[in-house]
């Protein structure tokens, strides 16, 4: 049997990792007038920007346009071959464009420049090579020149692209600073995922309303206001008065301490049990609130009120759950 042989796999893997680690760190002392010039460009744009680049390039060039666009700066990609056929009519005047190549001179790229020079949208390049074609026809060229690769052949793009990916990084966060993007905007940009849920949905959104809110009188017995509990589901009812006016509320909880306490179900009212100026919420409030408050007070259904203190509607655990809010 021939005995198979060993390899380190350790020692290669760190040194990729601590040339590409090199390559970024010689970002930092890049973010000189050409980065100030290509974010006045982007932030004047009345358009969007186009993101262009063959190869690896490209496939860098489409998460920079990804990062772009959720972070304030409308964005998308063009491949540059495309371009050529037909889809330059994507790209108006009103643009600006971000082309991407490391050696600055790539032939999809520099073929299309005449027809960008030409409609009159501003042009960043990014680039290894300060000196090419396409760094010297642009407005602002960021420099993504690396000293090596981490391929030990020198032929993969390993610290070039990743070089070109922090600095659009770079790019879109200083761009995001500056247009005073919040939390929200970026919620706005990810309505499917958990930030969006929780900085999106109101309470309004998934609230019981109507003949789903439990309720029940001040005097009605709490044997009633167990059935009441048990027919809306909630763990909870809200009382009111004669008018119609919320009173209190009777949770499990209540129901526990009432039980200790030895009295008859059938006879004892409400107003006798129910818990007084209970915790509400406002339907326009985040559900991510409703949620806050919930754990902080360690409950598990809230009634909803209006601006006036009308009873709306109620929420509970469980909605937030169903919601994704969780």
């Amino acid at each position: 049997m021939t005995e198979q042989k060993t390899y380190d796999f350790r020692n290669p893997a760190l040194q990729a990792i601590r040339i590409e680690r090199d390559a970024i760190s010689a970002l930092e002392n890049r973010i000189d007038d050409h980065f100030i010039r290509a974010c006045e460009v982007i932030m004047a744009c009345k358009g969007r920007v186009v993101v262009t680049g063959m190869g690896k390039s490209g496939h860098i060039g489409h998460k920079i346009a990804a990062t772009l666009a959720s972070t304030g700066t409308p964005s998308f990609f063009v491949h540059p071959g495309e371009a050529s056929h037909g889809d330059m009519g994507m790209i108006t005047s009103q643009d600006v464009v971000i082309a991407i190549s490391n050696s600055g001179n790539t032939s999809e790229v520099v073929t299309i420049l005449p027809l960008i020079k030409r409609m009159g949208a501003p042009l960043i390049s990014m680039t290894g090579n300060p000196n090419s074609t396409l760094a010297k026809e642009a407005a602002a060229n960021l420099d993504v020149s690396v000293e090596a690769e981490a391929c030990p052949l020198g032929l993969a793009p390993t610290s070039s692209t990743t070089a070109t990916l922090v600095m659009g990084d770079a790019l879109a966060v200083a761009l995001l600073e500056a247009r005073g993007f919040s939390a929200e905007d970026f919620a706005f940009s990810h309505p499917g995922g958990s930030l969006g849920r929780k900085l999106l949905l109101r309470v309004a959104d998934i609230m019981h309303t109507g003949d789903r809110i439990p309720i029940v009188n001040e005097d009605t017995t709490l044997s009633g206001a167990l059935l009441e509990i048990s027919r809306k589901g909630l763990g909870m009812t809200t009382v009111v008065d004669a008018t119609g006016a919320m009173t209190g509320v009777f949770t499990d909880g209540d129901l526990r301490r009432t039980l200790d306490k030895s009295v008859d179900v059938h006879t004892t009212p409400m107003r006798d049990v129910m818990t007084r100026n209970g915790r509400t919420i406002q339907p326009d409030q985040l559900a991510a609130e409703a949620l806050n408050v919930m754990e902080g007070l360690k409950i598990s259904a809230l009634p909803v009120v209006d601006g006036q203190g009308a009873l709306v509607g109620a929420i509970n655990m469980h909605d937030l759950l169903r919601a994704g809010v969780i």
